[in-house]
C-alpha cells in the first residue's frame, strides 16, 4: 500500500459519507445545594401528631431537607474521601452563551456553496444551469479566497456562492484531491475572513461549534466537544486517492451539505474543516447524522490552502513504498514474526525509502516515533511530517529489528 495510492487493499477504519455528503474554559458552575441536617427526632414528632396537616408538614419537611424544593437540585453523594461541598455540577441553565459569541463572530465568515450544472434548452438553445447540489466553505483571506472540499465542487460547471446578502459566482484557484481540499475566489476585497487556530494542540473533550449548510440550510450553527483526534480513512482508490489522515472527530452534528464549513473552538479561531461523517443509510438511503462527524485539521488544510493560492497546485511528503496491514491471517501465511504493523511489498526505485534503505518484506513498526499497526498509520505518519524531513524508521527484516533513516520527498517527483 503505498501512503499515497491504496493499490486495491481492503482498508478498515471510518467509512466516509459524502455529499455526497481552543482552549476551552470551566463552565459556570452553582454552588452545591447544602445539605439540610434533620435530626430523627424532628421527623418522629412531626409524623407522631398523627392529624392530616401535621403529616403533610412533615412531607414538606421532609422534601425540602432532602433538596427536591422546587427550584433546588437534588445534591450529589460525595465522592470517596470527600464531601459533598467539593463535587462540581453543572445546572441545567448553565450559562453556555460561548456557543452564541462565537456563532455571531464565525457565521459572517462562512458562506453556502450552490453546485450547478450546465444545460442547453432545447427551445432557444442557450445554456442554462441548475443546481445539482450544495456545500460550505470558509472565507479564509479578506481579499475572497474560499477554502472548501474538493468533492463539494467536484464535477461542477458553475458555483454560487452565498455571502452574506449577496449571491456571487466563484472560480476555481486550484483544487487537491489527495486531500480533498479546494480553494474558491470571488470578486471584491474586505471579506470578513475566519481567525485561523491550530490544531497542534487540540484535546479530547474540549468544546467546539460547527457551521456550515446542512440540507441546503444556510448558517447552520451546531456545538458539541472533540470526541477523538487522529482518525484515519480512504475514500476511493487510484493515483489521486483521498487520505483522511489525523481526522478530528466531533459529536457535533454534521450532516449532507456541511462539507467545507468550519470547525472552531470556544474563541471562534478556525480549526478544521468539516468533511465526513460516518452514519448509517437514512430514508432513501440518503446519509443522516449519527453523532459521529471528521474534519481535516487546519493546520493541513491551510498549508494546502497556501499553496494553491499560490502555485495552483499542493503537494505533499512522499515515501515510496507499497505496503499491506498485517494482521494474524497475513502473519500466518507469511510465517511472520508479528502480528501488526505494515509489511511492505514494494520500494520504488529510487525514492526516498529506496534511498533510506528499505526493503521489499520489511515489517514497519515505527515512523517517526508513531506505532504503525497498518497502512492507515503509515499514511498518517508521512502526511504529518513535512518535505525534506529526516524521520526514523523502525522495521523489522527476519526476526531483527532496525533503524533506518528515510528523508522524505515530494509527491510531486512521482509525476
Amino acid at each position: 500500500m503505498d501512503e499515497h495510492t491504496p493499490d486495491n487493499e481492503t482498508v478498515t477504519g471510518p467509512l466516509p459519507v459524502c455529499e455526497y455528503a481552543g482552549d476551552s474554559g470551566d463552565l459556570p458552575c452553582e454552588e452545591p445545594t447544602t445539605v439540610k441536617q434533620w435530626s430523627s427526632a424532628v421527623v418522629v414528632a412531626a409524623s407522631a401528631g398523627g392529624a392530616l396537616v401535621g403529616g403533610v408538614l412533615a412531607s414538606v419537611a421532609i422534601v425540602w431537607a432532602l433538596g427536591f424544593w422546587p427550584g433546588l437540585r437534588p445534591f450529589a453523594p460525595a465522592a470517596p474521601g470527600g464531601d459533598a461541598s467539593s463535587q462540581i455540577s453543572i445546572a441545567p441553565d448553565s450559562d453556555l452563551s460561548f456557543a452564541e459569541a462565537v456563532a455571531a463572530k464565525v457565521t459572517p465568515s462562512v458562506v453556502n456553496i450552490t453546485v450547478e450544472r450546465g444545460y442547453t434548452d432545447q427551445f432557444s438553445g442557450a445554456t442554462q444551469f441548475q443546481e445539482v447540489g450544495n456545500g460550505s466553505g470558509v472565507i479564509v483571506g479578506e481579499e475572497g479566497y474560499i477554502l472548501t472540499n474538493y468533492h463539494v465542487i467536484q464535477g461542477a460547471d458553475r458555483l454560487m456562492l452565498a455571502v452574506g446578502v449577496d449571491d456571487v459566482e466563484a472560480e476555481v484557484v486550484g483544487v487537491d484531491p489527495k486531500t480533498d481540499l479546494a480553494v474558491l475566489k470571488i470578486p471584491g476585497t474586505d471579506y470578513p475572513a475566519i481567525d485561523i487556530g491550530s490544531s497542534s494542540d487540540l484535546r479530547v473533550g474540549q468544546f467546539v461549534v460547527a457551521l456550515g449548510s446542512p440540507f441546503g440550510l444556510e448558517k447552520t450553527v451546531t456545538a458539541g466537544i472533540i470526541s477523538a483526534l487522529q482518525r484515519t480513512s480512504f475514500a476511493e482508490g487510484g493515483p489521486d486517492a483521498t487520505a483522511y489522515t489525523n481526522l478530528i472527530q466531533t459529536d457535533a452534528a454534521i450532516n449532507p451539505g456541511n462539507s467545507g464549513g468550519a470547525l472552531v473552538d470556544e474563541a471562534g479561531a478556525l480549526i478544521g474543516i468539516n468533511t465526513l461523517i460516518q452514519s448509517p443509510s437514512g430514508t432513501f438511503g440518503a446519509p443522516q447524522s449519527a453523532g459521529i462527524g471528521f474534519a481535516i485539521p487546519v493546520d493541513l488544510a491551510m498549508n494546502v490552502a497556501q499553496q494553491l493560492i499560490e502555485t495552483g497546485e499542493a503537494v505533499h511528503p512522499y515515501m515510496g513504498v507499497s505496503s499491506s496491514t498485517i494482521d494474524e491471517g497475513l502473519a500466518t501465511e507469511f510465517g511472520l514474526p508479528v502480528t501488526q504493523g505494515a509489511l511492505v511489498r514494494f520500494v520504488e526505485p529510487g525514492s526516498p525509502a529506496d534511498q533510506g534503505g528499505l526493503e521489499r518484506g520489511d515489517i514497519i513498526i515505527t515512523i517517526a516515533g508513531r506505532d504503525i499497526e497498518g497502512i492507515e498509520d503509515v499514511f498518517a505518519a508521512i502526511r504529518s511530517a513535512d518535505i525534506g524531513e529526516a524521520v526514523l524508521v523502525v522495521v523489522i527484516r527476519g526476526d531483527v529489528e532496525r533503524e533506518l533513516e528515510v528523508t522524505l520527498g515530494s509527491d510531486a517527483q512521482r509525476q
